[in-house]
């Protein structure tokens, strides 16, 4: 294949082509399903993917890269390749999409003088290293090398953000540095000051938004007249955030109609194609006057649903997308098999202060710092001490806090504050020699805009009746091995663990709903598979087939808030997202 950029057109293989995209991430769905959405793609009449690097899944830890299973790229690119597509990737560093920190690894907060997202020695050290590495895993893959690969993005919606224009044209020279000779773009907000602040000399300038075409391309087309009109994210629905009253849904027919426009003026590649999950504890938040937290699922209301099911949006689209293609789509495929397993009781509990030595081995503090500063990137996090006299009613108050603290009294919980809460401040009565502890949640860093840099934990003084409490044993909690965990009796602290079996007679897709539960993570099979909180919207977690397996299955809870039933779970076969 060859690809090229002339005036106001792509060429492929010497044919003037439209790019008709969508984004798929890798890191977001199971490997096994990953051919199924390619030929639902297909029969769609798209003839291409794109997909976001999250750096922080593929480098947690300094120096050490793992990119196997569902992080395994270049195998992704290559299965796009055999299903027919082309292949456009965003490697970042920085790539937003309700990301934890926006795909920067968290221990970029932990080394001084770091300032992201700008030509910092220290940033520009740890990124050029990670974009080598990828760069191996996707250079043989370049369409100039015989393979997919037509375009790479360079940084992303940089003038939404900053204006170190220095700092673009050294990403851009990093990549033609090491290899990288395709067609390099931006893509950035509509107007003028984005694209002015977001674009460089030698990279292609695409758009981000997602209704009003012509409007959107007027400060574009000021600016870029002679070059091909391109949305890279046309939004087709949104994300959504825990505490909201409802899953965000758009128009079937109202989207087909903007994707119609678009298709008129140019190419395109639909934000999101399938938008899958926020596995583990890597969804995002933003955070402006408030902090929003992003849900365990991405569905995004695309056109092909977080599980890869076709909906009346994929059946539009594909109506309108028939118009702009010269051949037959192909059928569309069925959708995966769903299964429900009925309920399961987890008969085995085990009290979070039971367990608190074996999860974690204390380190003394002073004063309480940030979960970075004890070389903890996710998760939760405890501060323990003693108290040394009698508190009446008294305040306890945070200077800073990430993001939500559960107070206890020896194993009462006697209060929970929120970052969102008017005043960080709780009370509690208590005894000389009693023992307070605050249990803190990272509910998941900001993804975009000027908090990204937020701490996670209890970052700063705790001061209780006004004075500063000194001698904290402090406890990481990172919840990424259970194996530890003992279990036994009833624990009387509503902070516990359970766990129990499932068995299943064939595996497929399931979704797990936890009506007796309040908040908290779930592990199967070793695997965590997301967040849940009862305030919703989203009601039942998606259980991929490819995590599941023929006979007895292991799930794991921990329930940070208590019970509000029995402690029994049902796996049904649909999804409740509201």
């Amino acid at each position: 294949m060859k690809f090229e950029i002339k005036g106001k057109d792509f060429i492929v293989d010497g044919k003037p082509t439209k790019i008709i995209s969508g984004a798929v991430h890798y890191f977001r769905n199971m490997k096994d399903t990953w051919v199924d959405i390619f030929r639902k793609m297909r029969a769609m009449g798209l003839n291409c993917v794109e997909t976001y690097c999250a750096w922080n899944i593929h480098e947690k830890k300094i120096g050490e890269y793992d990119f196997t299973g569902n992080l395994d790229i270049a195998e992704f690119i290559r299965t796009a390749e055999k299903e027919g597509l082309m292949v456009i990737v965003r490697p970042g560093p920085y790539i937003c999409s309700e990301w934890e920190f926006g795909g920067l690894p968290w221990w970029l907060q932990t080394m001084d003088d770091m300032e992201i997202r700008c030509l910092n020695p220290v940033y520009m050290e740890h990124f050029t290293r990670y974009l080598k590495r990828v760069f191996e895993e996707i250079r043989p893959l370049l369409f100039t090398n015989g393979g997919p690969i037509i375009m790479l993005q360079c940084e992303n919606e940089y003038g939404y953000y900053g204006d170190d224009k220095e700092y673009m044209k050294r990403l851009y020279q990093i990549y033609r540095e090491n290899g990288i000779d395709v067609p390099l773009f931006t893509s950035d907000g509509t107007g003028e000051q984005d694209l002015l602040d977001g674009t460089i000399e030698g990279c292609l300038s695409t758009l981000n938004f997602g209704s009003r075409v012509e409007e959107s391309f007027k400060a574009h087309d000021k600016l870029f007249p002679n070059m091909p009109k391109m949305c890279m994210e046309m939004w087709g629905g949104w994300f959504d955030a825990w505490c909201e009253d409802k899953h965000h849904t758009t128009s079937a027919e109202v989207y087909a109609g903007i994707v119609d426009d678009m298709l008129k003026r140019g190419s395109l590649n639909m934000y999101m194609l399938i938008g899958g999950t926020s596995f583990g504890f890597y969804s995002g938040a933003n955070h402006y006057d408030k902090y929003w937290p992003q849900v365990t699922s991405y569905d995004y209301d695309a056109p092909l649903s977080e599980c890869g099911d076709i909906t009346d949006k994929y059946i539009a689209l594909r109506n309108v997308i028939k118009k702009y293609v010269d051949y037959e789509l192909p059928e569309i495929p069925k959708n995966r098999e769903k299964r429900a397993y009925g309920k399961a009781r987890l008969e085995q509990k085990g009290g979070f202060f039971d367990n608190l030595d074996n999860l974690s081995t204390p380190v003394f503090s002073n004063v309480p710092k940030c979960m970075e500063h004890y070389g903890q990137g996710y998760g939760y996090i405890a501060y323990k001490t003693k108290l040394n006299r009698d508190y009446n009613n008294a305040d306890l108050y945070f200077e800073s806090l990430g993001d939500r603290a559960q107070i206890y009294i020896n194993k009462t919980l006697v209060d929970v504050i929120y970052i969102n809460d008017d005043e960080l401040k709780a009370r509690f009565t208590a005894k000389a020699g009693d023992t307070l502890t605050i249990l803190v949640e990272n509910m998941g860093r900001a993804n975009f805009g000027p908090k990204m840099m937020r701490k996670k934990g209890i970052a700063g003084r705790v001061l209780i009746s006004g004075r500063i409490h000194f001698h904290w044993d402090v406890y990481t909690l990172p919840m990424d091995n259970l194996d530890k965990v003992k279990y036994g009796g009833e624990p009387e602290e509503p902070t516990c663990f359970v766990k129990g079996n499932f068995k299943v007679d064939k595996a497929a897709d399931t979704f797990l709903y936890l009506d007796n539960f309040k908040k908290g993570f779930v592990v199967i099979n070793g695997f965590n598979i997301g967040r849940y909180w009862e305030k919703g919207p989203q009601k039942s977690l998606y259980v991929p087939a490819s995590l599941l397996k023929e006979g007895e299955n292991e799930i794991v809870i921990f329930e940070s808030d208590g019970l509000k039933g029995e402690p029994v779970v049902e796996f049904k076969d649909y999804h409740t997202l509201q």
